[in-house]
C-alpha cells in the first residue's frame, strides 16, 4: 500500500462553483409556490448521498460509494460526524486489487446562511479503514490456492479533510447538498494528498 505524496484534481469543484452561483442568485428570488417554502431552519441537519473520491491507498482509480452525516449548530459554528463507504478496483499485469474504504470523521465547520442556501467550510479529522483484497490474475487457471491466489488485509489510516459545503433549500425541510475538497492521509509513513466529493440530499430540523 506504499505511495508517495501526490496531488489530485477534485472532480466536484465545478459542481461546487455551480451551486455557489445558484445560492447567490436565489438570495433575492421570489418563492413561486407555498409548497416550495422553507419550513425548517433548525440547528440539526442530517444528509446522505453519493461519494466520489480518490482511493485512500491506491495510486490510481476512482472510489465510489455512499456516505452520510449529521451536524448541529446555530449561527456561525457547527459540529458533527460523518461516515462513508466506497470501493475501487485496479489491475496490474500480475494482480487485481480491490480496496474498500470505510471513512469515519468528526468535524467542525464555520457557516453562513445566504438566501435559501447555506455555505460552510468544514474541517474533518478521523480515520479511514482500508480493506484490501488482492487476486492473482490467471492464478486459478494455474492451480494456485490459498495466499498464493488471494490475499486480504486491513489497515487504518489517519486522515484529515477540508471541504466546501453548499446546501440549498428545495422544499420544506429538504435540501440539496454538495461538499468537496482535498484530504490528507498517511500511508506507510508517507503523506498522501487526495480529494473527496459528496452529492446528496439533506433534512433540517
Amino acid at each position: 500500500m506504499r505511495r508517495g505524496a501526490e496531488w489530485r484534481v477534485p472532480g466536484g469543484f465545478a459542481l461546487v462553483a455551480g451551486l455557489l452561483l445558484a445560492v447567490r442568485g436565489s438570495a433575492g428570488a421570489a418563492v413561486p409556490d407555498e409548497g416550495w417554502r422553507v419550513s425548517s431552519t433548525g440547528g440539526l441537519t442530517v444528509d446522505g448521498g453519493l461519494v466520489l473520491a480518490a482511493p485512500a491507498a491506491l495510486p490510481t482509480g476512482l472510489s465510489t460509494g455512499i456516505g452520510a452525516g449529521l451536524a448541529y449548530g446555530r449561527g456561525v459554528f457547527a459540529w458533527g460526524a460523518r461516515a462513508s463507504w466506497s470501493t475501487a478496483t485496479e489491475s496490474s499485469f500480475v494482480w487485481t486489487a480491490t480496496h474498500a474504504d470505510l471513512d469515519l470523521r468528526l468535524d467542525g465547520a464555520v457557516q453562513r446562511d445566504v438566501g435559501r442556501g447555506r455555505l460552510a467550510l468544514r474541517l474533518g479529522i478521523g480515520s479511514t479503514v482500508v480493506h484490501e483484497t488482492r487476486l492473482r490474475n490467471q492464478g486459478a487457471r494455474a492451480g494456485l490456492t490459498g495466499s498464493d491466489l488471494q490475499t486480504s488485509s486491513f489497515t487504518a489510516l489517519p486522515v484529515a479533510a477540508l471541504d466546501v459545503v453548499v446546501a440549498v433549500h428545495v422544499a420544506g425541510p429538504w435540501l440539496l447538498m454538495l461538499a468537496g475538497g482535498p484530504s490528507v492521509s498517511i500511508v506507510s509513513s508517507a503523506w498522501n494528498v487526495g480529494w473527496k466529493t459528496e452529492l446528496g440530499v439533506g433534512w433540517q430540523r
